[in-house]
């Protein structure tokens, strides 16, 4: 096979340039052996065999050579090195792999004459993870080769997977030849129906048998696939040609290695007239370079002039130096580096039997491969102690197959697994050459992410790459991060925007004197006090007319100061809230409308007692002549006084936000504090007005001029409809709202009393004077009682 071959030439290039040295083993000439070993157990021991004895036929029995080799560097698959291992092992024959390296032969402990030069590779699977996370690539399949490296690699892989929420769509075992001894068409029927789930599909390799994995995938035309593999993956090299690759566009992990100097050059000048004794040199000119051999001496003959394998197509031959060719020609030198070492420790023995030739067991070979370590011509840090080898780092190429055959492997970037996080990978995005059909980034997802507002909801039976996507609930939001699984609810005092992708700090807000609302009410308070203000100064300035007079003065004075207070106490509940103002509304409110009510209902026993009582010598007269109905106002006061001590002794009104009941908003607001305080509060009140309104109606007929019966009546049904109506109202309404409801009650209730009571009063004081006298109310008095001896 092409690449096997170039491990041969790497070989003897290695050979001779460490024999053209005049500083590595100078003075000494290293010879070497080949022996290809072909894929079977007794193939493999039948040549490690002739390489230990010289021949196949008697084991530990060695004759019919002058000389022995002192090393073996061992092929490319862990299968090859275990099964030569073994055998070499019995005479602890320093035994050098130059396959990539394998954990497996370094823990089991089963080849200590064993030695990797190829540097650590366990980093592969954080490195492809990195790759797959920089495309943002979820939805993935894996395509792993059977054996021990492939189920390390597929438990690393997963591992790195999980921990990165990158899910695998399939994953499928593919067997070699080496694992199964079957047909490998059969194992890729349904690959391509497994493929179709995915864009990216993650391929691991562990042998160089891989030509016919590739051929069995690309025979179903994979074209729309990205694949992401390591280093010993090659593409069609065995020469077949397809309308269209599928393994354009793939993204290869290759170990970083230094460039060989000369290399190239040698390739270019090998051919079977230089190196007339390398057969498989021979044939391979034979096979591409037209030529015919002689019959005489079977010597090759009219081949193309100045022929080259530098002119081969890349899949006849590629001149670009291997992983596996690389690390050939390191271990050459490991083992020259070891061979000098000992020769320096022998300078003083003197030689025994050929000078020409030194002489010592290969065991002695040990000590000196265990400690090596060196900077090979290439700039590579070599050492074959496992403990001491660092994780390599890894090139990235790009294999380009379009137009068919071009088959260039490009440089993207790099990955370094002993960078800062986050920081370990580097590659050139606008370089990438995608699958043919593809100009940009391919997308691989089981789900489209969620956008912001959203989270996922998974999909029962299916992987967590695999989900739907729900809207947040309400004040709930999901921000730029894309596919969070829980929506966050944003704190009491931010609020969600309409996208629910961030939170908003919320405005505070109150009933302010700025606001509209705020406005009107203060507005409608101060003019409703003016008005009180002015009624009690016609009132007083009245005070001797029959219709003040009439009407028990004293309490008239006393239900309009009250209403003042009512009106202007309903400024307490406009403006920013404060501690003292929270606790002077309420009390206050209670209080003030407390004297008004009882007020009210003095006047109305005051008007019951008048007309109801009069006889002379009745004890009601004596009350009414007293004045006891006055007293109903400080005694109905105190125990609402009462009341409110015990609210605010206990538990009394405070402020309070409400962050919920307006969008956008936090509500500074009055807390009541205990709400049972609250209502007895509320409910003496409305006791109060129910008395005075039922005390009102019975007295509704009574006759004279100046009896307010009937307008009493009709202020405490106004008053009561209007807090009967408030309870509802109050209760369905929240925020700064509830507030103006509360204040436009107490405006309103005020104002129903003054104007019910006090209109008709001063309509007569100030439109219709003659009937404000005694005179009038007499003479009316008089007509009143002809009327009635007339109808008799």
């Amino acid at each position: 096979m092409p690449n096997s071959y170039q491990n041969m030439l790497a070989f003897v290039f290695a050979i001779e340039e460490i024999n053209k040295s005049p500083h590595l083993l100078p003075n000494v000439s290293l010879g070497y052996e080949i022996h290809n070993f072909l894929y079977s157990h007794w193939r493999m021991l039948e040549n490690s065999l002739l390489l230990l004895t010289g021949q196949k036929e008697i084991p530990n029995y060695s004759c019919g050579r002058e000389s022995k080799s002192v090393a073996v560097l061992s092929g490319t698959s862990w299968a090859m090195s275990a099964q030569t291992g073994t055998l070499m092992e019995l005479y602890k024959f320093p035994q050098v792999t130059f396959g990539s390296f394998d954990p497996i032969l370094r823990n089991s402990g089963q080849f200590p004459s064993l030695y990797q030069v190829a540097p650590k590779d366990t980093s592969l699977a954080l490195a492809v993870v990195s790759l797959v996370l920089h495309f943002k690539w979820t939805w993935v399949g894996l395509v792993i080769m059977e054996g021990q490296k492939g189920l390390q690699f597929l438990s690393d892989v997963t591992g790195e997977m999980d921990r990165n929420k990158i899910c695998a769509a399939f994953v499928k075992m593919v067997s070699t030849s080496l694992v199964s001894y079957v047909t490998l068409s059969k194992e890729h029927n349904i690959l391509a129906k497994e493929a179709s789930q995915v864009k990216v599909i993650i391929t691991y390799y562990d042998t160089d048998t891989i030509n016919d994995v590739n051929y069995n995938i690309e025979q179903y035309l994979l074209t729309g696939n990205v694949w992401v593999t390591n280093s010993q993956w090659h593409a069609d090299m065995t020469g077949r040609t397809f309308i269209l690759s599928s393994f354009h566009g793939t993204l290869i992990f290759s170990n970083h290695r230094g460039k060989i100097a000369g290399f190239k050059t040698f390739v270019q000048e090998a051919s079977p007239f230089k190196y007339p004794e390398d057969f498989y040199l021979t044939m391979f000119w034979f096979e591409n370079f037209r030529c015919s051999f002689s019959e005489s001496d079977c010597s090759l003959k009219d081949c193309t002039p100045n022929a080259s394998l530098a002119w081969l197509p890349v899949n006849r031959f590629d001149p670009a130096m291997t992983e596996w060719s690389h690390n050939v020609y390191n271990a050459v030198y490991a083992v020259a580096h070891a061979f000098h070492e000992m020769l320096l420790q022998q300078a003083q023995r003197p030689p025994v039997g050929n000078k020409e030739v030194m002489e010592f067991a290969p065991w002695q070979l040990h000590t000196f491969l265990k400690r090596l370590q060196f900077d090979s011509p290439a700039g590579d840090q070599v050492t074959l102690d496992d403990t001491r080898k660092l994780d390599v780092e890894y090139d990235i190429l790009n294999f380009w197959n379009f137009p068919e055959g071009l088959r260039l492997k490009v440089k993207l970037g790099t990955f370094t697994p002993h960078g800062p996080l986050g920081q370990q990978l580097f590659l050139s995005d606008d370089m990438i050459e995608w699958v043919t059909g593809i100009t940009q980034t391919p997308r691989s997802v089981c789900s489209e992410s969620c956008h912001p507002g959203f989270r996922k909801s998974p999909q029962e039976g299916r992987p967590a790459c695999c989900f739907d996507c729900t809207r947040c609930p309400e004040n709930e939001i999901t921000n730029d991060t894309v596919d969070m699984e829980r929506c966050v609810k944003c704190p009491d005092d931010q609020y969600a925007t309409v996208l629910q992708n961030h939170c908003l700090q919320k405005s505070v807000t109150f009933l302010d004197y700025g606001d509209p609302m705020g406005k009107m009410l203060a507005g409608s308070a101060l003019s409703l006090t003016v008005l009180t203000a002015a009624v009690l100064g016609l009132f007083v300035r009245h005070r001797d007319t029959a219709i003040v007079k009439a009407n028990n003065r004293a309490l008239s004075y006393t239900l309009l100061i009250s209403l003042t207070f009512c009106f202007l106490c309903s400024l307490l509940f406009i403006g920013r809230p404060n501690a003292a103002t929270c606790i002077l509304r309420q009390t206050t409110f209670g209080v003030v409308f407390t004297v008004a009510v009882s007020t009210v209902l003095a006047k109305t026993i005051t008007v019951v007692l008048a007309f109801k009582v009069t006889a002379p010598g009745r004890r009601m007269r004596q009350w009414l002549v007293s004045g006891a109905p006055n007293s109903i106002i400080p005694i109905c006061s105190l125990i609402q006084l009462i009341l409110c001590g015990i609210w605010i002794g206990t538990n009394p009104p405070f402020i309070d936000t409400d962050a919920h009941s307006e969008h956008g908003h936090i509500i500074i607001m009055c807390n009541k504090g205990s709400l049972a305080a609250f209502y007895c509060v509320l409910g003496y009140l409305g006791s109060l007005a129910l008395l005075s309104f039922t005390v009102a109606f019975l007295a509704r007929n009574l006759p004279d001029t100046f009896n307010e019966a009937k307008f009493l009546t009709f202020s405490m049904l106004v008053f009561c409809s209007v807090w009967v109506t408030f309870l509802p109202v109050y209760h369905s309404t929240k925020g700064k709202v509830m507030v103006a409801v509360e204040v436009f009650s107490i405006l309103a209730s005020s104002a129903g009393l003054l104007g019910c009571i006090f209109a008709p009063k001063c309509y007569t004081i100030l439109l219709r004077p003659e009937k404000n006298s005694v005179h009038s109310f007499r003479h009316k008095t008089h007509l009143k009682s002809k009327h009635t001896e007339r109808i008799s």
